[in-house]
């Protein structure tokens, strides 16, 4: 299964939600709290083609976006299939 990075904040509920839902399907989660770092949040603006909301989450390093696109990704069965090919 594919490793996974997860950019969050404190006290977002999307976050907690998109990381428990990742924990669930038990994924290797690299969680990234950068809430509080303006590095961590330019590195993730970066990195998500111009994401500034929590959470931003990489599949291997494919961005899939937030805690919404994953949901729907995961509603229509795609997410197993990144998961599984990126692995």
């Amino acid at each position: 299964m594919a490793k996974v990075t997860i950019y969050t904040r404190a006290f977002c509920p999307y976050c907690t939600r998109a990381v428990q839902v990742l924990k669930d399907k038990g994924v290797e989660l690299h969680e990234i709290d950068a809430g509080m770092d303006p590095a961590l949040r330019e590195e993730m603006t970066r990195r998500s083609g111009g994401g500034r909301t929590f959470p931003q989450i990489f599949v291997g390093e494919q961005h899939i976006g937030g805690c919404d696109d994953m949901l729907a990704l995961d509603r229509k069965g795609e997410l197993h299939r990144l998961l599984a090919a990126a692995g």
